[in-house]
C-alpha cells in the first residue's frame, strides 16, 4: 500500500487555500476575507507577499498546512485545472477540497496514532481505518463527497476518542 503524502507542494495547487478558506482580522490575519473570495494579495496561484507573511500580520497563512490536500484536489480531482480558467470550478473544488483535507487530517492522526502504547486489537484497527482511507489515493469528487458523508470519517473519530479514553491519565 502506498502511503498518502501529507507535504504540500503549492506549485501544484491553484491556491485554494487563499481563495476558499475564510478569515477574520486579528492577531493572524491583516484583515477579513469571506472563503470563496480570493485574497487581496493573490497573484495568479501565488501570494504577492509571501516572503513577509507573518511580519505583515499574516501568521495564519504562514502555520497553515493543507497536508497536501490542496495539490491533490487540483491535480488528480480536476486534472490540472483551475477555477481561474473556469469559476464554475469553485464551487467543486471548494466541495472535494473540505473533504481531502478531512482524509489528510485523520490520516494524519492514524499516522500519530502510530506512536502511542497500542493494544494489539487497536494497532489492527488503525490499520484497517489507513487502508480504507488510502482507497482516497485515486480520488474523485464523488468519491470524496461519499467519503465525507460517510461512516468513515465517524469511524475514524470513534477510533481516537476510545484511545484518548483508555490512555488518559486517571485522577
Amino acid at each position: 500500500m502506498q502511503e498518502i503524502d501529507l507535504t504540500p507542494d503549492c506549485k501544484a495547487c491553484a491556491a485554494l487555500c487563499c481563495v476558499l478558506l475564510p478569515f477574520d482580522a486579528g492577531e493572524a490575519f491583516g484583515f477579513d476575507k469571506a472563503g470563496g473570495e480570493p485574497c487581496r494579495h493573490l497573484a495568479g496561484h501565488a501570494c504577492g507577499i509571501h516572503a513577509g507573511l507573518a511580519a505583515a500580520g499574516f501568521g495564519g497563512c504562514v502555520r497553515y498546512d493543507c497536508l497536501g490536500a490542496g495539490q491533490r484536489v487540483v491535480q488528480e480531482v480536476f486534472a490540472g485545472k483551475s477555477w481561474r480558467d473556469d469559476a464554475s470550478l469553485l464551487e467543486p473544488m471548494d466541495a472535494a477540497f473540505r473533504a481531502m483535507r478531512r482524509l489528510h487530517e485523520d490520516y494524519a492522526l492514524l499516522i500519530s496514532a502510530a506512536r502511542l502504547p497500542l493494544l494489539e486489537g487497536e494497532e489492527a484497527e488503525r490499520q484497517r481505518l489507513l487502508d480504507l482511507l488510502n482507497i482516497g489515493q485515486k480520488a474523485t469528487a464523488p468519491g470524496l463527497a461519499a467519503f465525507e458523508t460517510g461512516p468513515l470519517p465517524r469511524a475514524v473519530k470513534a477510533f481516537i476518542a476510545d484511545l484518548k479514553a483508555r490512555l488518559r491519565p486517571r485522577r
